[in-house]
């Protein structure tokens, strides 16, 4: 009994453990570049380091404001979030959000009601959010640090 249940177990372990990824051949001397490694290829932790990990960096409060339009003034209640990349810029817009914020809330007032009532107004809207913070930022930190504009609320009144 003990023999038919060490050769089972031994034939399912065969059976499930088989089926695993071949173990990756060794890469032949044209394939590899002076540091040992392939040449034309990249890892998949060296794209994410280029890239980094998506990070989001919320402003603290939402921006409400009057927004003029053509018949009458609309109030807008707008939270954004910033999608950043990579642990340092998250510390630099952290450490920026008042000019952020003051550099969001110029761009949010020269904006007009009309426009904002409708979807590509409000992508315009980040567009030049984005923008602007990206031209302060990189006046500031010599990289553009903000990757996007999001708007996590949009209200108008």
């Amino acid at each position: 009994a003990v023999v038919v249940l060490l050769g089972g177990g031994g034939g399912a372990y065969f059976f499930l453990m088989g089926d695993s990824e071949p173990a990756p051949s060794e890469t032949t001397s044209e394939e590899v570049s002076e540091g040992g490694e392939p040449a034309n290829e990249e890892t998949e932790a060296e794209a994410e380091g280029k890239q980094g990990s998506a990070l989001y960096v919320p402003m603290p409060r939402p921006f409400r404001l009057n927004i003029p339009g053509a018949v009458r003034d609309r109030s807008v209640d707008i939270r954004v979030q910033f999608l950043v990349r990579a642990g340092s810029n998250e510390e630099n817009a952290k450490m920026h959000i008042p000019l952020i914020e003051s550099t969001l809330l110029g761009v949010f007032s020269r904006a007009n009601a009309d426009d904002l009532a409708t979807s590509a107004g409000k992508v315009a809207l980040k567009q030049q959010a984005l923008a602007a913070v990206q031209q302060e930022m990189k006046e500031l930190e010599g990289k553009k640090t903000v990757d996007k504009v999001l708007f996590t609320g949009f209200v108008m009144q």
